[in-house]
């Protein structure tokens, strides 16, 4: 290759790194805030923010600075013979194919791992570079093909072991109370114990390389985690049970977020004579709007068999529905109403009317698109160029802001008369519903469990982008091929991370709206429990150096404890079989993209 040709490489690599990267954020990451959004912990936007300081954060301060040249053992070092070349070029297109199937499944609202697609993508560039007999296909000491089938085997299945045992802790200490409020308000600091140890030895064994607190002595590290941890508990009886306490059990509606710092003096306040109810959101998942949107609401009508409309076109009413429906009762409702993507298509129109009424700069931008459609006849007509004069900064806009105002919620209750909002309603009738005032207490758990998690993902996740991205950009430097580590700059893990962040808040929404509440019915006492489950799944596969995907723990978790329901009727298994599917297909597709790839590009015409 020629001094031209290692720039052109550079700079396809550094696009498909920064690709790939906006789509961990857009699908890993954002699966991970999906469970927290779900329950409500956590608003949409609020998620979005906490998403990107902690990612940042870890991914900065903590995040590893080496990155391994040949991802996992997968490829021999020896393979590239010392030719930058050939190594830069196989790692551009470990990571065009890998970005392009991730897009393409964000996109679709699939979820699939970005680390498995980065693996797999790796071994088929190994198979066009050295043959498939050079490539690691069993178990490598953890670090093999073996092992990746093995971790996407096991990791969903222990990590709903945990989650569902955790929960049923809640359970039983809790829900099954007389009076649960109470039970809730003065054991809630052995789970912010339970929780702040997780999250501490998630951040030792996970995401702190640098620190070097994994090479400490057992009984360091036990000092630490049980330190933080009991610290964080006393702080919670100190200064969270007083608040709670006022807010739920007093129903004080006057109590302000900061009368925290006012500790066991809430505990003398005095309670309002007039409180009917606590002052706490409404955490039920509903299949309808509460706001008075007219026709800007999210969902399709609510119309019933007199409506003309609705009986013109077919849309049943949700009362037509019985509790017992089955399968051929699903079949007719689909021969006699409009298709799912009709359906879709028209609920999204809805919200885009509403997000046209909003002032500021998306309701401006989107307002500018619909003013302002293509004319008749070719791009460059001077016509249009000077309506893609106007279009251009709208749609930058619209793209950068769409995200922040999605309604994800709405999303994910299913498209109201359709199967899967159907299919939906029998899933949230089967779960048990609880009372908001103990759900809210877990509220404060679970926001702590998710950040963390965002943490450690930006700590040791974003070596899937820049550890191949740091090969390029050193055998571009240097024009020798990197050895079996690469160091790793400061400046490249902040760009990386924060492009996570832009995947997460622009094109999170695609993964959100189908996990969660698609799977099972989610609350906060749930998805506390989901995310430490996953959370500790995550450290022990890590201690044994197996590859595993915090997404597919999570999604694990999520099932552990909608069967905890104790019927299967609480689980979507339709939406958990179309998961599994997405993962199993990742490894063939993104492997193949990538040798194919590789292949034309190693044994094209040379002039």
């Amino acid at each position: 290759m020629t001094l031209h040709q290692y720039d052109y490489v550079f700079a396809i690599g550094t696009f498909f790194a920064l690709l790939d990267a906006f789509n961990n954020g857009a699908n890993d990451v954002a699966n991970s805030w999906a469970t927290s959004v779900s329950s409500r912990s956590i608003s949409y936007r609020q998620a979005m923010i906490f998403g990107t300081v902690f990612e940042m954060l870890g991914a900065i301060t903590v995040g590893a600075r080496t990155a391994e040249t040949i991802k996992n053992g997968i490829i021999p070092n020896s393979a590239f013979q010392n030719n930058a070349g050939v190594q830069m070029l196989a790692f551009t297109c470990a990571l065009a194919a890998a970005s392009s199937w991730v897009m393409w499944c964000t996109r679709h609202s699939a979820h699939v791992s970005s680390t498995y697609s980065l693996i797999s993508a790796v071994a088929g560039v190994g198979v066009a570079t050295v043959g498939a007999s050079k490539v690691q296909w069993g178990w490598n000491d953890g670090k093999g093909l073996g092992a990746i089938f093995a971790g996407l085997g096991m990791a969903p299945v222990i990590s709903g072991g945990f989650a569902a045992t955790i929960f049923m802790l809640v359970k039983l200490v809790v829900h099954m109370r007389k009076n649960p409020v109470p039970w809730a308000v003065y054991t809630s600091p052995f789970f912010f114990l339970i929780a702040a140890t997780i999250c501490t030895l998630s951040i030792v064994y996970k995401g702190s390389p640098n620190l070097g607190l994994g090479k400490k002595p057992a009984w360091y590290i036990a000092a630490v985690t049980m330190g933080t941890g009991g610290g964080v508990a006393i702080l919670a009886a100190i200064f969270f049970v007083p608040f709670v306490h006022a807010k739920v059990i007093k129903k004080d509606p006057n109590i302000q977020w900061w009368h925290f710092i006012y500790g066991p003096l809430l505990f003398k306040r005095p309670a309002p004579e007039d409180a009917e109810r606590a002052n706490v959101p409404n955490y039920a998942v509903v299949q309808h709007d509460d706001d008075d949107l007219d026709e800007s609401v999210t969902h399709s009508p609510k119309l019933t068999a007199e409506d003309g409309p609705g009986k013109e076109h077919g849309i049943m009413s949700t009362s037509d529905a019985t509790e017992g429906a089955n399968e051929k009762s699903l079949a007719n409702l689909e021969a006699t109403q409009k298709s799912y993507k009709e359906l879709v298509a028209e609920g999204e129109a809805r919200f885009n009317a509403r997000l046209m009424k909003k002032r500021g700069p998306l309701g401006w931008a989107m307002r500018t698109l619909r003013d302002n459609p293509m004319g008749a006849g070719q791009i460059y007509e001077l016509h249009n160029v000077k309506i893609l004069a106007k279009r251009i900064p709208a749609m930058v806009v619209s793209g950068l802001l769409y995200g922040l105002h999605y309604d994800i919620h709405a999303a994910q209750t299913g498209i109201e008369g359709t199967p899967d909002g159907e299919r939906m309603k029998r899933v949230y009738a089967a779960a048990e519903k609880y009372p908001n005032e103990v759900e809210h207490t877990y509220s404060f758990v679970q926001v702590l469990t998710a950040c963390t998690a965002s943490f450690a993902h930006g700590a040791n996740d974003i070596g899937n982008s820049v550890g191949p991205w740091a090969v390029i950009y050193g055998a571009w430097k240097t024009g020798n091929a990197a050895q079996a580590k690469a160091p790793v700059d400061v400046w490249q893990l902040a760009v990386l991370s924060a492009t996570i962040s832009v995947g997460l808040i622009t094109y999170g929404y695609n993964i959100m709206k189908v996990m969660g509440n698609k799977i099972t019915y989610h609350s906060p006492s749930r998805g506390s429990s989901m995310e430490m489950g996953a959370a500790i799944t995550v450290l022990v596969f890590s201690q044994f150096s197996l590859p595993v995907s915090t997404s597919m723990c999570i999604t694990g978790a999520t099932v552990g404890v909608g069967l905890c329901n104790g019927t299967l009727k609480a689980v979507n298994f339709q939406r958990v079989g179309l998961l599994l599917f997405s993962w199993i297909m990742t490894i063939p597709i993104a492997g193949t993209i990538g040798g194919v790839l590789m292949g034309l590009f190693l044994n094209a015409p040379k002039f």
